[in-house]
């Protein structure tokens, strides 16, 4: 019962913000997700991710851990979605991203802070940079048939991440007053993400259900195997290990169907199925993160 109540006390809150993101776009007021998005992606996130970075209470040996596991993940996710996709004569432009990204912002995040502190949010920040770029450089190619490379160095994530490790690995910090101003800025970023992710949702519609719901069933599984699986094989443990299967579990994000909406209709990818996915995984999602916290807890 303790584990139970435990699980409802993190992702209760998770879920509560979505859904009133959810019921605000059901009721008619306006909400302008590209302006809360640009805010939340160009100063509130990078915010959030340098002072964490800067104050983690993680040993850098842990975070550099966690970097290379997770790239292993994303390169062996990529490998076995691209073959399984191959195997079911599915459209790869559509489905490649969907299946290797996840959801490690919106949702990754605030479950890994609420889960274990402030340091499993230090390393989901850390997975969430490393997904980060291969979204802006991997995604964007798959659906627009060109690479980013560009786009993610003007990203103020990637150089709110480097700037974080920079201050972490050399024990520097900012004057009081600069740190507690990006603290304030930073704590927006969980809140509007979240809430965002609610009205994105409530404006996208599911196409194909029974597709989709198998899509995302086996998304999940395949994330949280491979998840598993290259914890081990780096030996993680701890935190580490449980916040690497957490955000390898996460459900389809919406970014990829933004990429195919804005990118995908000269290269082929078709944004409704990828919406749909989106809903039906996030859907799913309610159900199973709580199992897979409650695995891990």
């Amino acid at each position: 019962m303790n584990l139970v109540l435990t699980v409802l006390e993190i992702v209760a809150p998770v879920f509560a913000l979505a859904a009133i993101g959810f019921a605000w776009e059901r009721a008619g007021i306006e909400y302008r997700v590209q302006f809360v998005t640009q805010l939340a992606m160009t100063l509130a996130t990078p915010c959030l991710i340098f002072t964490a970075l800067m104050q983690a209470e993680v040993a850098p040996e842990a975070l550099t851990a966690m970097t290379l596991a997770s790239v292993t993940a994303h390169l062996v996710m990529l490998a076995i979605a691209w073959l399984l996709l191959k195997l079911a004569g599915l459209e790869m432009r559509t489905f490649l991203g969907p299946f290797v990204f996840g959801n490690t912002g919106n949702l990754g995040l605030p479950l890994a802070l609420f889960a274990f502190g402030a340091e499993g949010l230090s390393l989901g920040i850390v997975f969430f940079a490393v997904s980060a770029i291969f979204v802006f450089t991997l995604g964007l190619a798959l659906v627009a048939g060109q690479g980013g490379w560009g786009k993610v160095l003007r990203e103020p994530i990637v150089w709110a991440t480097v700037l974080g490790a920079a201050f972490l690995w050399n024990g520097w910090e900012t004057p009081v007053f600069v740190t507690n101003t990006l603290e304030l800025v930073g704590q927006m970023a969980i809140p509007m993400m979240l809430i965002t992710l609610g009205v994105a949702l409530a404006r996208l519609s599911a196409r194909n259900v029974r597709r989709a719901v198998q899509l995302a069933l086996v998304k999940l599984g395949l994330g949280f195997a491979v998840g598993w699986g290259v914890g081990l094989g780096f030996g993680l443990t701890g935190a580490v290990f449980a916040v690497l299967v957490l955000q390898m579990s996460t459900p389809v994000p919406v970014t990829t169907y933004l990429l195919a909406e804005k990118y995908g209709r000269d290269g082929g990818a078709d944004a409704g199925a990828v919406a749909g996915l989106v809903v039906v995984s996030t859907l799913i999602s309610v159900l199973a993160l709580p199992v897979i916290l409650g695995i891990l807890l």
